[in-house]
């Protein structure tokens, strides 16, 4: 983790601070987890030695700050500055409190508070976190696939994490099996050779429109293709996407003499829209199945179970939250998720930058529908008015040659104007239409809306 930068699951402390060591194990535990690391400034450089006394007083004081106490695991951390001192924090199933009342959530690099809203919907995702642990009734050891078993020990494996347990002990330690063997909800949707004989809403079901309605050529109800996609979770994901990449249209553009393929739709933006159905969608709601819509001017995947926890529209990029964390980690081990939190982010960007708009986020109670929209379009060309001032002026012409531009370049465009006014700039842009602010706190940048 200490390859990534501070983030929602982990927090540099350049001082042993107890309130501050006590925010950062409520923010962490009430979320995916993560880890603290102790004497490293927000760059990730070493600043202050932390004595493991030192250290250990504050953590107890912390514990007694929060409430109840967070679990934690004490843990030594090998860099190339030296070894610093680690506290890793789980996810909790407890809603953890500071001593004031206060319940926070990592949102970036930051401890934020939840207003009362989000900390009743958080306490509900709390409830409910224990079904993927959940024994499966008739459900046994043979159920489950060895080669899928092997295909994912083979994954951690080649992600770094050695082997020093047996498929059953691992299974165990994963929670996909209790100690007896007997497969649990999370063991079934990965790993199980038939995971639909115990979940049917488990699969995927794929429809093709011809045009932009929900109906056939001739007008009437019907499609021009339907699949039904079954299997554990990872398979479910490689199949259903070979299905939607036959069904893409595919064209071509020349760049530099190069004949370059063009798909209708960007890869990631695809691949990161079915992940998150299958690994964010609420497996409790049983009757229906994870739907994917294509019609001729969009793609739709829609997943049952509206957003968990204290998620919103409004905080979809900055933050994240699983509701199945072991479903999540076990699409982490086979590759299909790269980092918490960056894949909206990064999904808004490609399609932009294929010249579509952004993606369309729609979330109901019961339901989270994301749609992608085929129409290319040249990018838009920025009114150059008398209303915009020089600096914005190079700002834009700076993004149209190179893509996109931050604060740190455009500050570099303007070295003699205050780092606020060019940050005025931006908002006012964005406020325009013309910019499209993507990410947040160190890793925001703005592109071509």
């Amino acid at each position: 983790m200490l390859k990534q930068k501070p983030g929602q699951r982990l927090a540099f402390l350049p001082e042993v601070d107890a309130e501050h060591l006590a925010a950062c194990l409520v923010a962490l535990a009430n979320g995916d987890g993560g880890l603290i690391v102790l004497g490293l400034n927000e760059n990730g450089r070493p600043v202050n030695d932390i004595w493991e006394e030192e250290a250990e007083g504050a953590l107890l004081e912390a514990a007694r700050l929060c409430r109840p106490p967070v679990p934690t695991q004490w843990q030594q951390v090998e860099t190339p500055q030296g070894t610093l001192i680690g506290i890793e924090v789980p996810r909790s199933t407890d809603l953890h409190t500071l001593d004031d009342g206060r319940v926070l959530v990592r949102s970036g690099t930051a401890n934020r508070p939840l207003t009362g809203d989000e900390v009743r919907n958080l306490a509900n995702s709390k409830n409910t976190a224990e079904y993927e642990t959940e024994l499966v009734p008739g459900a046994r050891y043979t159920d489950l696939d060895t080669s899928i078993v092997q295909d994912y020990l083979d994954r951690r494996e080649q992600r770094g994490q050695g082997r020093t347990l047996s498929a059953r002990e691992l299974l165990f330690e994963i929670g996909a099996t209790d100690r007896n063997g007997h497969p649990t909800t999370i063991g079934i949707l990965l790993f199980a050779r038939n995971p639909q004989m115990f979940f049917p809403q488990s699969g995927i079901v794929f429809v093709k429109f011809p045009g932009t309605e929900p109906r056939g050529e001739d007008g009437g109800i019907g499609y021009g293709r339907r699949d039904e996609i079954i299997g554990p979770a990872a398979r479910v994901i490689e199949r259903t996407w070979n299905i939607i990449f036959e069904e893409m249209r595919v064209g071509a553009t020349v760049n530099q003499l190069e004949r370059e393929e063009l798909l209708e739709y960007p890869r990631f933006a695809v691949r990161e829209a079915l992940v998150n159905a299958v690994a964010h969608r609420d497996y409790r709601i049983q009757g229906r199945r994870i739907e994917i819509r294509m019609y001729a001017n969009r793609l739709e995947i829609i997943s049952p179970g509206g957003l968990p926890g204290y998620m919103t529209l409004d905080n979809l990029v900055e933050e994240h939250f699983s509701r199945n964390p072991r479903l999540v980690n076990g699409l982490y081990q086979w590759g299909y998720i790269e980092e918490l939190g960056l894949g909206i982010d990064q999904m808004i960007e490609e399609m932009t930058q294929a010249g579509h708009k952004p993606p369309d986020f729609k979330a109901t109670p019961h339901l989270f529908t994301v749609t992608l929209h085929n129409k290319r379009q040249r990018q838009p060309t920025p009114k150059w008015t008398k209303s915009m001032n020089e600096r914005q002026t190079r700002a834009l012409t700076y993004v149209r040659e190179n893509g996109s531009i931050t604060n740190r370049e455009y500050q570099k465009l303007c070295p003699n104007v205050s780092a606020e006014t060019l940050r005025l700039d931006l908002v006012d842009l964005v406020d325009r239409g013309i910019l499209l602010k993507i990410g947040s706190k160190k890793g925001t940048h703005y592109i071509l809306k």
